[in-house]
């Protein structure tokens, strides 16, 4: 493809609606990611990194995906980070053309996070992203009547970059709200920015509450481990302002109609969520996206997977999970398989190239593409050989729950040494919204799933090489507290990790929780 025909190409979709774009990707998948990569490289060809990969070359090239994939190797954030800090004081042209006035802190802090380079073209097509969402839900409901109250989002905290002036950092939230258009601010934004941007999390919380308790609240978007923290207190404020009894969000905000969610996994709230808002017709759409960009979005509230977007400024490749080589498959939407997992490394408009995510998906569909977020990288506990995924437990939890009739505020999975009067196994660290009438059934119901679909994991119990699960019921509030003990900021997108290894996070917990266990 020509530079002209490259140019072409960018100003046509460019033009296109959000759903445009997403029907034409639709029609060709493998050709549109092809041609996003090779805009990408043209682009940057006279960046360092262009000129070390030879980029002009590759975009030119006959088979510009495969000759990429050889000359370009997979990444990961230490192969970014001396580059990143050039970046974010100043220096332009490294991997992505001029510079960068934001940046997003995927894991821990400004200080000493993994911090993301993120350029307003990527910000722009994340906000299309989000346009798409929207109409892709009225598309299918035919109804569009959320569209005549409010919209309340959350999003996370962002500041100034400490040294230098004008550019922000934080959350990639945070950064998209700077970019909402004006019209959707003034008309249709439940609260102000100067409430959203409050830095500490409890009091953001409480002024959000303030604001929106006697509004016309239609839609939400936030983070759903999030919004089981901020309902309670919602229906306590509106019983004590108005001296009412009310005991479900559905009594305070009548007309609530659908609830955009994004940043954890849906499912393990989606009946706490329920049950909090009480209305049965209420619609749950899910979005999968991360500070490098945004992925997949459910087009339909009856839908249990997302549909991929092949044109949102990322391309995409995948490696299968259980590959152990050094220099291990790298697959396209072109290869893909349904039921694998796959981590995805992605290349940007922001300057990263086959870049690591760190998050596992399994494909459910070809025809369109779509798929279900299996967890994080780092989200498997194997010490036994059990090798466990984080899915598998999300999954296991929802089916217990579902048996017992118990509902889950969040959870965390660590592996228990074997002892002289104990086999290894699994501790589950569980905050209920409900507990179960039975603890002893409901860890045979998550052992019973795990059985049905791991086979290292049945292995081990067929042969009495591992014990049934082990349920510790904390009081709630327990993950919260541990959040604010091991994070320097607590917002919109701080998560408890689900799994590890070690006991680390497990015995923090524990001992927060006055359990000696």
């Amino acid at each position: 493809m020509t530079t002209v025909s490259h140019r072409r190409w960018r100003s046509a979709t460019r033009l296109e609606s959000p759903l445009s774009t997403v029907r034409r990707f639709k029609s060709d998948p493998v050709g549109t990611q092809e041609r996003l990569l090779r805009d990408l490289l043209t682009r940057a060809t006279h960046t360092e990194w262009g000129r070390r990969f030879g980029f002009g070359e590759l975009a030119r090239a006959a088979d510009a995906v495969r000759i990429y994939q050889n000359r370009v190797p997979l990444h990961g954030y230490d192969a970014y980070q001396k580059d990143v800090r050039r970046v974010r004081y100043g220096e332009e042209d490294v991997f992505w053309p001029g510079g960068f006035r934001h940046f997003a802190v995927s894991s821990g802090t400004a200080s000493d996070g993994t911090i993301i380079p993120v350029s307003v073209e990527m910000l722009e097509k994340d906000r299309r992203f989000s346009l798409a969402v929207a109409q892709s839900y009225i598309r299918a409901t035919h109804d569009p009547r959320f569209l005549f109250g409010r919209f309340l989002s959350i999003p996370g905290r962002i500041d100034e970059d400490e040294g230098n002036p004008g550019v922000m950092i934080g959350e990639v939230s945070g950064l998209l709200a700077l970019f909402s258009p004006w019209y959707i601010k003034r008309f249709y934004e439940a609260v102000s920015h100067d409430i959203l941007f409050l830095p500490h999390w409890d009091h953001k919380l409480d002024a959000i509450i303030d604001a929106t308790v006697s509004m016309d609240i239609r839609a939400i978007a936030m983070v759903p481990s999030w919004a089981i923290v901020l309902f309670p207190r919602l229906i306590d404020r509106y019983n004590h302002r108005y001296s009412m009894r009310a005991r479900t969000v559905n009594e305070i905000w009548p007309n609530l109609q659908v609830f955009f969610s994004g940043g954890v996994a849906l499912s393990s709230y989606h009946d706490l969520l329920e049950h909090q808002i009480g209305k049965v017709d209420m619609h749950f759409i899910e979005s999968y996206g991360a500070s490098e960009g945004f992925v997949s979005f459910q087009e339909h509230p009856n839908d249990k997977d997302m549909l991929v977007h092949l044109d949102n400024g990322v391309f995409l490749e995948f490696v299968g999970v259980e590959e152990n080589s050094e220099t291990p498959s790298r697959l396209t939407i072109a290869d893909v398989e349904t039921g694998i997992r796959y981590q995805i490394y992605v290349t940007t408009c922001s300057g990263l190239w086959s870049y690591a995510v760190g998050d596992v998906v399994r494909f459910t569909c070809l025809n369109p593409h779509k798929i279900v977020v299996s967890g994080r990288t780092n989200e498997m506990i194997d010490v036994y050989g059990e090798a466990v995924y984080g899915d598998e437990t999300r999954e296991a939890l929802e089916r217990a729950c579902r048996v017992t009739g118990a509902s889950v505020r969040d959870y965390h999975v660590a592996p228990v040494e074997a002892s002289a009067d104990r086999l290894p196994g699994h501790q589950w660290l569980i905050e209920f919204e409900t507990p179960p009438p039975d603890y002893e059934e409901f860890s045979v119901e998550i052992d019973r799933y795990l059985q049905e679909v791991n086979r290292h994991y049945v292995i081990r119990r067929e042969a009495e090489a591992f014990a049934i699960p082990e349920i510790i019921a904390l009081p709630k509030g327990t993950f919260y507290d541990w959040l604010k003990k091991n994070r320097r900021t607590v917002s919109a997108q701080t998560k408890v990790p689900r799994m590890r290894d070690d006991r680390r996070i497990a015995e923090d917990v524990l001992r927060i929780s006055g359990n000696n266990t």
